[in-house]
């Protein structure tokens, strides 16, 4: 009996691994982008408010924006080195069948 190793599984697999890792770009993008959010609303606070409290909402907001972009950062080497650990598993396998 011959083993043989399916290279359509392995390419179905590093197609899969390159699709985790953008999407784990694109999360790390998103949570770049609500940060921005978060840092132009502490921007804009004191210029469109007139109350008499906006200078700690605008610290609020920019705190808020640190910590959801410390928290993308950290998720994002998180997830980063968990697909890579898992990287090294693709086409490390064993065929269940032979062909006969």
């Amino acid at each position: 009996m011959k083993e043989t190793i399916n290279k359509d599984l392995i390419l179905r697999e590093r197609l899969a691994l390159q699709r985790t890792i953008l999407a784990n770009q694109t999360t790390f993008l998103a949570f770049v982008r609500t940060a921005m959010y978060f840092s132009v609303a502490g921007l804009s606070t004191r210029n469109l408010l007139k109350i008499e409290n906006s200078l700690l909402i605008e610290i609020s907001f920019y705190f808020l924006s640190f910590i959801i972009l410390t928290l993308g950062i950290l998720n994002y080497f998180k997830h980063k080195k968990l697909i890579s650990q898992n990287e090294k598993h693709v086409g490390d396998y064993k065929i269940d069948y032979y062909e006969q």
